[in-house]
């Protein structure tokens, strides 16, 4: 069964899901919910620790955020997890209150309260714990203790977004009572949470998670999950085919070739996860502007669509896709038109040389990009995007490097990039893509902004989307950036991902699927809400 599942659910309704079924890779124990199910992942294991911003987007098994996406369809909202109720801004959203839920317990035993929240909070926001995800709460000035079961978020800006920052896991107080380093917490490897799951044994290519029994929101009818860390894509669909596994994200050629195969099915949910193109500024081809404008007309986004995803995506313009409702604006596309791309570049004086390569002044219209040397679908769009230019002129040469290689060349050779971590609201889709305040070198990462693009009625309309309660207001900001952006872009968005899985065939019921985001293991999928399945009477 071929099902796109971004485009099957009716609004509210159960789905019946052909997953995977609970059994170990020997001895599979059919439908039982006391043997679990085996997955494997093609990302690391371990890094357990929200401080370092892990389960940003409320994916984690093993901790509860103070709020969880409600799971409809298209763009999902917000319903209380460690919250009792939606969080209630002041007028100017620069306060924001959260009753929190009382008689839940760690992992470890301790009892919840507003301390844990205080205690995770500041310590994300401390210097000393060198957070990768520091940059992304940065509207938080502080996090204070009303009483012991509420708490106030104190902004140093209105953000209207901010459910979108309690999502992270809660850690006890204790845990991070002592400031130092997040990547050598031992919470990346014994994580304390609250969530329906607790891990049990952590190995390089091994954790075993077990329901947690006194889970507040009802014990797992799926008492056991494995996850087994498998990087090689065709590693994971041969162990696949051979039965050796319940379930794995692959990419989506991969996992076409084993759907309805040996009762296996592949399934796939729409994403807000972006690929694209930096074109830097500093680099004197990339950043030139008819140069930019020419490669977003060139290169056949449909065409990558359909070839390389095998139809499961969409092609993108902006990082601002159309689930965004009103706040996506349709007109803000480019299409595909070699013939003006030539044009373009005809008119800022980059003229064709003998060997079919433009030039102007001297310079030589050529540029590198960089991809990740292990990301197939990354090579295969980077090698379309450089058919693409060639056809106008433009020579891009590819290189696949790892991630430590690429950081360092990031802000003067172009990358394949994706994004959309935290897709549940336009400002963090949009922001740190887009906006020129990550120019700063003391502002964000390598990767936000990484084409160092500034555009003053960007910046704007994406300062309004944050500040504004006004939900139209909002809708009308984000669609006047994406109109500035279509007249001056600054990367080539290529494509946005339907993210695929393949899964055994079994009797279990779920909720539907939900937007995905960049991050797309076995945390998503058909296995996002793991805790709520409930076998068919």
């Amino acid at each position: 069964m071929n099902t796109r599942f971004g485009h099957c659910c009716a609004v509210g309704a159960a789905c019946i899901l052909t997953l995977a079924s609970c059994g170990a890779p020997t001895g599979s124990t059919g439908g039982s919910s006391e043997g679990g199910i085996v997955l494997a992942d093609g990302y690391r294991l371990g890094d357990y620790n929200p401080i370092s911003g892990y389960g940003s987007a409320g994916e984690a098994k093993m901790y509860d955020g103070l709020l969880r996406l409600d799971g409809t369809p298209g763009l999902p909202g917000f319903t209380p997890a460690l919250a009792t109720e939606l969080p209630a801004a002041n007028a100017d959203a620069t306060v924001w209150t959260v009753p929190l839920r009382g008689g839940v317990t760690f992992s470890d035993g301790s009892n919840f309260d507003a301390a844990d929240v205080v205690a995770t909070y500041r310590a994300i926001l401390d210097p000393a714990s060198a957070s990768e995800a520091r940059s992304s709460f940065d509207m938080i000035s502080d996090v204070v203790a009303v009483d012991d079961s509420t708490v106030e978020f104190r902004l140093a800006y209105p953000y209207s977004a901010l459910p979108t920052k309690l999502l992270i896991g809660i850690v006890p107080s204790e845990s991070v009572a002592a400031p130092g380093l997040a990547a050598e917490s031992s919470l990346n490897t014994a994580p304390i949470g609250t969530g329906p799951y607790t891990l049990v044994d952590l190995a390089p290519d091994r954790a075993i998670l077990e329901a947690n029994e006194n889970y507040f929101g009802g014990a797992p009818e799926v008492k056991k999950l494995t996850l087994l860390y498998v990087p090689d894509d065709n590693t994971r669909a041969q162990r696949m085919a051979a039965g050796e596994i319940d379930g794995t994200n692959l990419p989506p050629l991969l996992a076409e070739s084993l759907d309805n195969r040996d009762g296996m099915s592949l399934t796939s949910n729409t994403s807000a996860d972006w690929r694209g193109v930096s074109l830097p500024t500093d680099n004197p081809v990339a950043g030139d502007k008819a140069v930019r404008m020419a490669l977003n007309l060139a290169v056949n986004r449909q065409s990558m669509v359909d070839g390389i995803l095998g139809g499961f995506g969409r092609p993108a313009a902006t990082p601002i896709p159309a689930v965004y409702g009103d706040a996506y604006e349709p007109s803000a596309v480019f299409s595909y038109d070699p013939d003006s791309a030539a044009r373009i570049l005809d008119g800022a004086g980059w003229r064709l040389a003998a060997d079919g390569v433009r030039t102007r002044n001297g310079t030589r219209a050529e540029f590198t990009v960089m991809y990740n040397s292990t990301d197939t679908v990354r090579r295969d769009l980077a090698q379309a995007f450089a058919s693409d230019a060639s056809a106008v002129g433009i020579d891009v040469k590819l290189e696949a490097l790892s991630w430590d290689r690429i950081d360092p060349r990031i802000s003067y050779d172009g990358t394949l990039l994706g994004g959309g971590s935290e897709p549940y609201d336009p400002d963090t889709q949009a922001y740190n893509a887009l906006n020129s305040v990550f120019l700063r070198p003391d502002v964000g990462s390598v990767y936000d902004n990484a084409s160092d693009y500034s555009n003053a009625d960007v910046d704007a309309g994406l300062e309004l989307g944050r500040r504004s309660l006004d939900i139209a207001e909002r809708d009308r900001a984000y669609r006047d950036v994406q109109r500035a952006y279509i007249e001056d872009p600054g990367y080539v968005y290529l494509v946005f991902l339907d993210h695929t899985y393949v899964s055994k065939d079994s009797d279990w019921t779920m909720s539907g699927p939900i937007l995905e985001p960049h991050s797309h293991g076995v945390t998503w999928g058909p296995w996002w809400s793991l805790q709520t399945w409930t076998t068919t009477p």
